[in-house]
């Protein structure tokens, strides 16, 4: 459930016998609006326990043994009435950019940049895993050469407005340009 703040669900699926179900209190923190539907597995036993637990904010339960397509059918009603999300937002792990108002969200945090780092922001993305020289930075971000002191200051601005409080986004690889590593690769190579 704490997850919630970090990444965006459009659906959470829970198994209704896990140990630690007040975490769904701490769920229910979050606003409904940016809380994702709960759909519970539960076996009848468990029943009588659940049913004050759901809300009319797009919970509901399937019985264990689960039928896959009963499952299905659930999952599809809870998604039906949550509004699909706007044309020109792009997403990498917890990363959210929105191009219709230039606004970058880490996790639940909006970050405050400046036009040239949203456009650098913008750029990593589209171009994830892939090595990006300095001067394909610059020709991007403001159309022509910048200097290589121009373009480390507008990483290191960014890096520490991304990567503050999670981990590494933007990495380094050193001689050779900036890269947008993956969110869940824990094993990945030291970002700076």
């Amino acid at each position: 459930m704490a997850r919630f703040a970090e990444h965006r669900f459009d659906l959470v699926i829970l198994d209704a016998a896990l140990p630690d179900l007040a975490g769904l209190a701490r769920g229910r923190r979050v606003a409904p609006a940016d809380r994702p539907p709960l759909l519970f597995l539960t076996t009848c036993g468990l029943l009588h326990g659940l049913l004050p637990e759901l809300g009319p904010d797009g919970e509901d339960y399937v019985t264990k043994p689960v039928r896959i397509a009963e499952l299905l059918a659930r999952a599809q009603v809870l998604l039906r009435g949550r509004a699909p999300e706007r044309q020109g937002t792009h997403r990498y792990g917890d990363l959210v950019l929105d191009d219709s108002t230039c606004q970058a969200w880490r996790g639940s945090r909006q970050l405050d940049l400046t036009p040239a780092e949203y456009r650098l922001l913008r750029h990593l993305p589209a171009n994830a895993e892939r090595v990006l020289s300095k001067e394909q930075i610059s020709r991007h971000v403001w159309g022509g050469y910048r200097a290589d002191p121009a373009i480390e200051k507008l990483v290191s601005r960014l890096r520490r407005k991304v990567d503050e409080e999670h981990p590494a986004l933007i990495r380094t690889r050193r001689g050779f340009g900036y890269r947008l590593g993956h969110p869940g690769h824990r094993n990945a190579a030291p970002a700076r």
